[in-house]
């Protein structure tokens, strides 16, 4: 729960109430009757569902590509995991509407799911920020080396032989740009905002001159095979790149400042995302017509692109510009991830301590040191291609994307059941008042749409290896540990005692 800090206490403060502020983790010996009675309480958490009352008032927020898949039909892989995201973001607009809260897909499902299914989403979502900002830190460092080197974008890189391959290359380089710019995002949001609008202008800028440059260079023998490695070399792919597309969700995290949600956030998830798909496509299309896909640098495909048709300057605006993008967007990730993080953490699935927003930046500066340590750590070690396909198996996950589809699936069903009980005449009411109905905004051709949805994203997670699968249920398998030592408890609580009992100040 949100309260204003006290003046006599610091936002600094780090006790065991600020972190467990529950009765099951009052004392030893509650935490002994908490774990004894684990069976009925986890029950409990997994029928109970919270209300969009709940979210929208009690935990609403203060204003203030990898390498050996590459080749021409990328352009086709680009497309379908585009269309395959649009699909999923017509859901995402729906309880977006509904539901205009900072804690995206983990609100929705939290009401339409229950608790348990919410957490392992928002064991997702963190894992997600987590890997997406590593992600990005390697790929600045390769940028900024194929500024100095072409040849060998790693050069900065420190090799350890010893280590196995895909971590084996060490990043300091990366760990200092994720350093450096979620401090600045910590710093405040409107410094942000103001380099998130010149990056935005220049990223446009150099989105135009890679397609123009890219078009006027095309070579058709460079499409030549146009399916090197068949069509499952196409959906590997896709199911590879679909991490591109994963901003939507990070918008459906504004909803909660958009003045009118019906209105604007359709317009603008599913509008964005059309115009994404359309220029990730172009773009595609452009440096496999450049360059022959044999020959394309996994790390800096574009900046190396145009050294290797002979316009080495232009391998330093594109870096430069790449560089200006990518610190802009860790900053932007960083404060959207903050909204998730708090929205998680004063539901207590997470320690509420997480939650707290520093008085003079007006940004949750724990949430965002949570996910920059993380990911440094990640980037260090990790290289692209592995990152790639963990970030996709966690974003393609049931208990993410397509457990929204379900719950718009799962709405639409009750309803037509509700509906069927209600002209027979009996208990109607009680089953139509239980069941969600949208009230501005739903998603169309329901339920085909979702499913269809459903059913792509599940082909798409088919066509990752069985090392990204290995290491998503270790993650799987470590969350709902976690969830059951402590998550299980501290959300029954705060659903079953007074209030008053676990409130801790995480506020301003």
């Amino acid at each position: 729960m949100d309260v204003q800090d006290s003046p006599r206490k610091s936002y600094w403060r780090c006790s065991k109430q600020d972190f467990f502020p529950e009765p099951s983790f009052k004392d030893l010996s509650s935490y002994r009757t908490a774990l004894s009675q684990i069976c009925p309480r986890l029950k409990d958490r997994l029928l109970s569902r919270s209300t969009e009352t709940h979210e929208l008032v009690t935990l609403r927020r203060e204003r203030q590509e990898a390498r050996e898949n590459a080749g021409p039909a990328i352009v086709l892989s680009y497309a379908l995991s585009g269309f395959s995201a649009l699909l999923s973001v017509f859901c995402y607009t729906e309880f977006a509407v509904e539901i205009p809260v900072a804690g995206g897909s983990f609100s929705y499902l939290r009401v339409e799911l229950g608790d348990f299914i919410a957490y392992l989403a928002a064991g997702n979502i963190l894992l997600e920020a987590v890997i997406g900002a590593a992600g990005l830190g390697r790929s600045w460092s390769s940028y900024f080396a194929s500024m100095i080197n072409t040849k060998n974008p790693d050069f900065m890189r420190i090799k350890i032989a010893s280590f196995a391959d895909g971590f084996n290359l060490l990043d300091p380089l990366a760990v200092v740009v994720l350093l450096v710019a979620n401090s600045i995002a910590m710093s405040g949001t409107k410094r942000t905002s103001f380099l998130n609008w010149i990056a935005s202008i220049a990223t446009a800028f150099i989105i135009v001159f890679i397609i123009v440059v890219g078009l006027i260079h095309f070579k058709s023998s460079n499409l030549v095979p146009y399916f090197p490695r068949g069509a499952e070399g196409v959906f590997k792919s896709a199911a590879v790149v679909y991490w591109a597309y994963t901003g939507f969700d990070m918008v459906a995290t504004m909803a909660e400042e958009t003045k009118n949600p019906s209105r604007d956030i359709p317009i603008g998830l599913v509008g964005s995302m059309s115009i994404i798909t359309v220029v990730y496509c172009l773009m595609a299309l452009a440096l496999t017509g450049m360059v022959k896909y044999t020959e394309i640098d996994p790390n800096a495909a574009f900046s190396v692109a145009f050294a290797q048709i002979g316009m080495k300057w232009a391998t330093y605006l594109v870096s430069i510009c790449a560089l200006k993008g990518m610190t802009t967007s860790l900053m932007v990730g960083s404060l959207g991830q903050g909204r998730y993080t708090t929205q998680i953490a004063r539901s207590h699935m997470i320690p509420p301590w997480f939650a707290r927003v520093h008085p003079k930046t007006g940004t949750p500066i724990y949430a965002t040191l949570l996910t920059t340590i993380l990911s440094a750590i990640v980037a260090f070690f990790t290289s692209l291609d592995v990152l790639s396909s963990v970030f996709s198996i966690f974003y393609s996950t049931y208990f993410h994307v397509i457990g929204c589809c379900i719950a718009c699936v799962k709405g639409w069903i009750g309803y037509v059941v509700a509906s069927v009980i209600w002209c027979s005449g009996t208990l109607g009411i009680s089953l139509l008042h239980k069941n969600r109905v949208p009230k501005a905004w739903g998603v169309p051709l329901v339920p085909w749409l979702p499913s269809l949805s459903i059913a792509m994203n599940v082909f798409l997670l088919g066509s990752l290896g069985y090392v990204a699968f290995l290491r998503f249920i270790i993650c799987s398998a470590v969350m709902i540990l976690y969830y059951l030592v402590v998550g299980v408890h501290a959300t029954y609580d705060v659903a079953h005692h007074n209030p008053k009992e676990t409130e801790v100040e995480v506020g301003r």
